[in-house]
């Protein structure tokens, strides 16, 4: 095949590892031509954790050895050989000057708009084609939000259910109810978790051992560890994942989804949102597992349909607003919060218990469960105000299943507010009495989660007052914290401008707290 018969060039995103990606449904290895990037610029637009990068390039290797076991022509730039994405594809474009590009949706707007870019600049024909991974397309979740000012999950969610069937019966929801909030919420007991069941975890094979070792050697000053790394890469690895949480785990994810426990990183959590994210695994695939554990009563309704909510509801509703609401999303900021992110986000070392130990893990393993990341780290950084597009550049950066069109709006919409409840219906604070509640991470700490000020003023707990007492005007408004208004109103203007007093003695020295 010459250069000038190439009639596609192919692009596979890192994040686009799907045997089924629509980029190849007419692909003709005749006259086509697959190009897959390491681009070392993309490990550095974020200062990504190493695990992050490790999982990227370990699952690309595996996918093109596939490709390549199918005898698909295939050109495969390794780090080193090109800084950017967007300079690899430019290079491709002036060697095999094909006569269009194709790819699938990316999962970032900037990729998107760097192809749409160069595309046009070079006057070549660009076909991006619908990512069929996903349950509802872009175009069909734009028409259902139309040009609504709010945005809830909920009506979503039961559109979803509907048209998938998931969960239905006769047209109406298994159990009589949409969801199983209520039952969803538990603690451990004083004790802790009884004993825990085991992961799967996957010894690097030779691939993995050599991107571990290139990943040292191009980002050797990125955070992170590689040492427990033993993530998923490949979908024999993700199917095995999913298989042994649906038999050992799903059964008490939804009594304990919200639960935290000290030096557990896992609990009873799934593990396979990197498989999801990366392709490996199908969302229909995943729920049809899911609802078969309940259906062969393997698992309770409410842990099936927490789990089931979180991809058919959430996953699918969060990426139809990343496009709906892209660019602005990227810059909102409601509450002109303009607080530097605390080193200490990046090596843990706080007097903060919680924080210490959902930084200490993430940066163990890449990883830490929702509402470690809604509760704690996103819940101090809206409390204490810091600068959303750095908060959302650490989300982006430390969490190994972390693509931006999951990241972004469950960070600057969800945790920190930061496009004003264009799709919460509310800021999600609380103090460091809610930690106590669902951890143990208040046990030892230096700081009380009842003491608003003073040196043993839990931060959680006096940003929290702080919080309330200077967005009054706005949260006074909204009944789904008015019980917040209520209690703070319950404190005299002298405990309150001490509080504020104390908040910003917090802030001046928020790097040794």
């Amino acid at each position: 095949m010459t250069n000038k018969a190439l009639r596609h060039l192919v692009l596979i995103l890192g994040d686009q590892l799907n045997a089924d990606n629509p980029a190849l449904a007419d692909f003709d290895p005749a006259q086509d031509r697959i190009l897959m990037v390491e681009a070392t610029g993309e490990g550095a637009h974020v200062w990504s954790h190493k695990a992050r990068i490790a999982v990227f390039l370990s699952a690309m290797r595996h996918y093109a050895g596939e490709l390549e076991a199918r005898a698909l022509p295939l050109t495969y730039w390794k780090l080193g050989e090109h800084a950017t994405l967007e300079l690899a594809w430019e290079a491709a474009i002036a060697q095999f000057q094909p006569q269009k590009l194709v790819v699938c949706e990316p999962g970032e707007w900037r990729l998107e708009q760097s192809l749409l870019a160069l595309c046009e600049r070079l006057k070549l024909p660009l076909a991006i084609r619908e990512d069929t991974h996903f349950m509802i397309s872009r175009s069909d979740f734009a028409t259902w939000a139309g040009n609504k000012p709010t945005l809830l999950m909920e009506p979503f969610y039961r559109l979803m259910r509907k048209r998938s069937g998931v969960l239905m019966q006769d047209g109406k929801p298994e159990g009589d109810a949409w969801n199983f909030d209520k039952e969803n919420r538990g603690a451990f007991p004083k004790a802790g978790p009884a004993a825990l069941p085991q992961i799967c975890r996957f010894a690097p094979d030779a691939i993995t051992a050599q991107v571990l070792a290139e990943v040292q050697q191009h980002f050797p000053d990125h955070p992170g560890e590689l040492a427990q790394f033993d993530w998923p890469v490949t979908r024999d690895h993700a199917l095995q994942a999913l298989e042994q949480f649906i038999h050992e785990r799903l059964p008490e994810f939804g009594t304990y989804q919200d639960a935290m426990w000290s030096d557990e990183p896992y609990l009873y959590h799934a593990l396979i949102s990197s498989s999801l994210n990366l392709k490996l695994l199908d969302p229909r695939e995943v729920i049809a597992a899911a609802q078969d554990a309940w259906k062969k009563s393997r698992a309770p309704l409410p842990a099936v349909e927490g789990f089931i909510r979180q991809i058919l509801g959430w996953r699918e509703f969060i990426r139809g607003v990343y496009w709906r609401d892209m660019p602005q999303m990227r810059e909102a900021n409601f509450f002109k919060h303009d607080m530097p992110l605390p080193a200490w986000y990046w090596t843990g070392k706080t007097h903060m218990n919680c924080m210490s130990q959902t930084i200490g893990q993430t940066l163990k393993h890449g990883y830490a469960h929702h509402i470690q990341r809604l509760m704690v780290t996103g819940n101090f950084a809206l409390l204490a105000g810091l600068v959303p597009q750095q908060v959302c550049d650490w989300y982006l950066a430390v969490y190994v299943d972390a693509v931006e069109w999951v990241e972004l709006p469950n960070t600057a919409g969800m945790a920190l507010y930061a496009n004003g409840g264009r799709f919460t219906s509310k800021p999600y604070v609380a103090s460091g009495a809610y930690i106590k509640r669902m951890s143990n991470y208040c046990s030892g700490c230096r700081y009380d989660p009842a003491v608003k000020t003073g040196a043993k003023a839990c931060p959680m707990t006096s940003f929290y007052w702080d919080f309330l007492d200077r967005n009054e005007a706005l949260l006074s408004k909204n009944t789904r914290t008015l019980l917040m208004m209520k209690n703070l109103q319950r404190l005299s203007a002298e405990e309150r401008a001490a509080i504020g007093e104390h908040a910003q003695r917090l802030r001046d020295r928020i790097e040794e707290i």
